[in-house]
């Protein structure tokens, strides 16, 4: 075997050694393709990239590689375990001590030429990983954030008990409703939308309490003086965002958050040709997969075609503002105010779909205004045809932005 390695390692021109790695380096492809399939969840998983690792570096390197490899881990999570709090500059410290004592007594860089190979190459990835790791888990008290959840959570649930019977679904179906002026049944539809969403923000603040009191929602800190710790990975919904957004979409960001992040990166990205722009076909798409998802009722269909048609029209008076000069200042403030006007106005007529789910119930909401949360949007997505306004450059874009 040996003697066949050295045939090998002359035709290509390397070293045994450099050939042992490069067969064990190019073994990790169908080695992480079995780690794929290995049945029984996370604990076998890892216990088969420890081994399978383990046995890999003993090929490549020697027994005394896995050795070398055993002191940072336990360093790292050493730290980790007995001073949470500053594990990080500990992990630090020691990996990259230990590290620089490797390279010193190894003198990696002559052996290289010589055609040697040694583990001090894994061994520089490994301290950069659990000193990732030990970073993660430095997070900070989830405590204060979590009481600031709790309370929200108690806040929307008591204004949505307050609204829920002043503004009942059943009046749509109501003749008093349809007695009304048009200006009173559009502010009933809002007041209804605006009820129904307190709900929804009530169960994404009880689920971000709950994921940053286990620890999992920590992202990092702000770049503000002293940095604030941010809790992104909990966060489902910017209540704020949702209720004043300027423009239609920024409501996907706003709303929904962690849903709304996987339809763009799985759906609506993945439509776009290369070469090309997304255009109105993807918008309607994603929102077609969010719908099918969420329920197969006509309500819910219709909710979602509003809303890519919400997103386009609004895309169209967005593209307006970007193209005002900066002299038209006037100008380009009332197109501010036309778009979120225009996103309030259909984002509170198209979730009444979404509400009661029945299509009879849907139409006669959408009939009682002469459906004005359809006609609006598609009257700009024409106009957006007819008036196309120069881009702005990607300069003065991004500065704006």
């Amino acid at each position: 075997m040996v003697v066949e390695m050295e045939h090998m390692a002359m035709a290509i021109g390397v070293s045994v050694p450099v050939l042992r790695f490069l067969l064990c380096f190019v073994a990790t492809l169908p080695v992480s393709l079995l780690c794929r399939v290995v049945p029984g969840g996370a604990p076998p998983k890892h216990l088969f990239a420890a081994a399978s690792g383990a046995f890999l570096s003993y090929l490549s390197f020697g027994v005394s590689s896995n050795l070398h490899f055993l002191i940072p881990m336990l360093l790292g999570y050493a730290s980790m375990a007995l001073y949470r709090r500053r594990c990080g500059i500990i992990t630090f410290f020691l990996g990259f001590a230990y590290l620089i004592g490797c390279h010193v007594y190894y003198m990696s860089g002559d052996a290289w030429k010589e055609g040697g190979i040694d583990a001090t190459g894994a061994l520089m990835v490994l301290v950069l990983k659990i000193w990732a790791r030990s970073e993660k888990v430095r997070s900070p008290s989830p405590y204060g954030a979590t009481i600031r959840a709790l309370v929200q959570a108690a806040f929307c649930m008591g204004l949505h008990l307050y609204l829920v019977p002043q503004y009942p679904l059943s009046q749509f179906t109501e003749t008093v409703y349809h007695e009304w002026g048009f200006w009173r049944r559009l502010g009933y539809q809002y007041m209804s939308g605006l009820t129904a969403r307190w709900k929804y923000y009530f169960v994404w603040s009880i689920s971000e309490a709950a994921v940053i009191i286990s620890g999992l929602g920590f992202s990092g800190w702000t770049d503000s003086s002293p940095p604030k710790p941010r809790w992104d990975r909990a966060k489902n919904v910017d209540i704020l965002g949702v209720e004043f957004a300027k423009t239609a979409a920024q409501i996907p960001l706003a709303w929904n958050i962690q849903v709304s992040t996987w339809l763009r990166n799985y759906v609506y990205e993945r439509l776009i040709q290369k070469g090309m722009k997304p255009g109105f076909f993807q918008l309607l798409a994603t929102q077609t997969v969010s719908a099918v998802w969420h329920g197969l009722y006509p309500g819910y269909i219709i909710f979602f075609v509003q809303s890519a048609l919400m997103i386009a029209g609004s895309r169209v008076i967005y593209r307006w503002q970007q193209a005002i000069p900066p002299n038209m200042d006037l100008m380009k403030k009332v197109l501010v105010f036309l778009n979120f006007a225009c996103t309030v106005l259909v984002l509170n007529y198209s979730c009444v779909g979404f509400m009661v789910l029945s299509l009879h119930e849907t139409l006669v909401a959408y009939g009682s205004v002469y459906y004005i949360g359809t006609i609006v949007p598609i009257v700009f997505i024409l106009l957006g045809h007819v008036i196309k306004p120069a881009r702005p450059s990607r300069s003065k874009a991004r500065k704006e932005q």
